[in-house]
């Protein structure tokens, strides 16, 4: 997630097998550095080196991804906890409260584990980095997973902790669209319609993605602000689009925007039931958002990049 932060790209060899450096750990496409310069590898060797199928085999990136697994488990307990605690304390402002910590615990999160992995923790800046070429799908592969397995983790300890009623009254900060609620004349259904939370999901991850994400893919950028404040300013973006989400709609049931599918994911396993409902509006919204955020990368003239 803090993609270039702290950082150049090293040497060739370094960048495929040296400890995991943030973003820089698979070599960018040579397009990206300098159109000028006429590259003579086959379709073959470029494709190999997308892929990276030797990265599936190396220690060192499955180390890294372990970062992952840890930074997701702990973003989930977290935010979950932040979640529970700010609804359910006595104040006038608790999505306020709660976008606040939220986003103090994302750079915190952020600057612990961008040194060892790159600071992920997310598939949606994996699969981003891995469309721009900056990580191969083999490394984008391993780090999801552990993402993934880190979200189930990050539940599990949560559901060790919480009673249950607020495990229920909550569903282990799972991601919802509605929840059904016992009601004088039967069960009531609260939340929101499917396309409206689509569209949020699509709209928020892209604006996540174009306002903070570029400012670590982009080492310019990165060097000129430095890591701790990347970080920052992450962590902001991501407690707005938070504070937003769940202000907008003013809709009970609905638990806001997602931004992450392994942090919906966990939950949804661990717990399951109506977690699963519209579940796939967590996954294919901030996959839609990563694909316009390529589009829009590749239409900016290369010199934006470069200079």
């Amino acid at each position: 997630m803090a993609g270039n932060v702290g950082g150049g790209g090293g040497d060739e060899e370094s960048q495929f097998t040296g400890r995991v450096q943030p973003f820089s750990s698979t070599p960018r496409r040579e397009d990206w550095k300098n159109e000028d310069v006429k590259k003579k590898p086959t379709h073959s060797i470029t494709l190999r080196a997308k892929l990276g199928l030797e990265e599936l085999y190396s220690l060192k990136v499955w180390r890294a991804s372990m970062a992952e697994l840890l930074g997701t488990a702990v973003l989930v307990f977290a935010i979950d906890t932040i979640v529970i605690s700010s609804i359910e304390t006595d104040t006038k402002t608790p999505n306020l409260i709660m976008s606040l910590v939220i986003a103090i615990s994302v750079a915190v999160l952020l600057l612990a584990t961008s040194p060892v992995s790159g600071g992920h923790i997310n598939p949606v800046i994996t699969f981003s980095a891995m469309l721009i070429g900056l990580i191969s799908v083999s490394r984008a592969f391993v780090y999801i997973l552990a993402q993934c397995i880190g979200g189930v983790l990050g539940a599990l300890a949560l559901k060790a902790v919480v009673g249950s009623s607020l495990e229920h009254a909550f569903s282990l900060g799972g991601c919802t669209l509605t929840v059904i609620s016992p009601g004088p004349n039967g069960p009531i259904a609260f939340g929101i319609e499917t396309s409206p939370a689509l569209w949020l999901e699509i709209i928020c991850t892209f604006i996540f993605l174009f306002a903070s994400v570029w400012m670590a893919f982009d080492e310019r950028q990165a060097k000129a602000l430095g890591h701790v404040t990347v970080c920052t300013i992450l962590g902001i973006v991501v407690g707005l689009l938070v504070f937003v989400s769940t202000t907008v709609t003013t809709k009970k049931g609905y638990a806001g925007v997602g931004m992450n599918p392994a942090r919906c994911l966990g939950p949804a396993i661990v717990r399951g039931g109506h977690l699963w409902d519209g579940h796939w509006v967590f996954w294919v919204g901030p996959g839609i958002a990563c694909v316009a955020f390529y589009l829009y990368i590749v239409i900016i003239p290369r010199q934006h990049i470069r200079d």
